[in-house]
């Protein structure tokens, strides 16, 4: 009797989520990948226009961690300085223009989830910009003066720094970004435990796998060979997986599944 009422309650389960899924054809899907390119490009690019308009004030971000060190930017080609504006104001226009550019991804993907996990969308992008954002300033706060100070100070104090504009932008922005960008491991697992890819079983289970992993990249991105302070920045981004263990847990398929169940058999 109990596994004819299960069958019964996954039957039904199965034909509310085929309602709730509407079928797409490849075609369709292409067009509305197409759609969403090109409205996230028209917003990157009206970010770019205004973030340009403030290139100064972001180049002024970008020279501050030099500006400690009384160090100045220098160029050998005379496109670098053009270069650097437009860099910072792309980077910067993205920044401004992410929750738009994020709501057209989740336009995206958003025919391909259940109506409950359509929920999700205001915390999907409140995460993943705050999670961002949180990233690049632990990497511009603390990460970059702290790398510039033992690369510069201790390790160079023999000799005369000549910094580029072209090898200081691409070290400022493998910090910024790679550190944006590692913070978002809350985000990735969300929707990898969403579409049941991984569990937070496994999760746990390759915990070891994890943290070797992760600090591998503080071993990366640490310019000091001092242990501890190897730790320092892997310790976020460990706290960030095991924050990612507890909501793959919440909304992860088996649960959902666990607890329609319940509500089944409370009936």
């Amino acid at each position: 009797m109990v596994d004819a009422t299960d069958a019964i309650g996954k039957a039904r389960e199965a034909v509310t989520h085929r309602a709730e899924l509407p079928g797409m054809s490849l075609m369709e899907h292409l067009d509305e990948l197409r759609k969403r390119i090109v409205r996230a490009a028209i917003f990157l690019f009206l970010g770019f226009i205004v973030a340009y308009v403030f290139h100064e004030k972001l180049y002024g971000i970008v020279q501050a961690p030099l500006d400690n060190l009384h160090i100045k930017l220098n160029y050998t080609h005379p496109m670098d300085p053009l270069n650097l504006y437009l860099q910072v104001s792309l980077i910067g226009g993205a920044i401004l223009a992410s929750p738009f550019i994020l709501y057209q991804v989740w336009l995206f993907i958003a025919p391909g989830l259940y109506q409950k996990e359509r929920r999700f969308v205001i915390p999907f992008m409140a995460a993943t910009v705050g999670l961002f954002l949180g990233g690049a300033s632990f990497g511009y706060f603390y990460v970059l003066p702290g790398a510039l100070k033992i690369l510069i100070v201790d390790f160079g104090s023999k000799f005369s720094p000549v910094v580029t504009i072209e090898e200081y932008t691409g070290f400022f922005l493998s910090v910024i970004l790679g550190l944006g960008i590692s913070f978002e491991m809350p985000v990735l697992i969300f929707f990898l435990a969403m579409f049941g890819i991984v569990s937070p079983r496994f999760l746990w289970k390759n915990i070891r796998y994890a943290i070797l992993a992760v600090f591998l990249v503080a071993a990366i991105i640490t310019p000091s060979p001092d242990p501890w302070t190897m730790c320092i920045y892997a310790i976020p981004m460990m706290a960030l997986y095991m924050i990612g263990i507890g909501v793959a847990w919440w909304v992860h398929p088996e649960r959902r599944r666990e607890k329609e169940a319940k509500k089944e058999a409370a009936k």
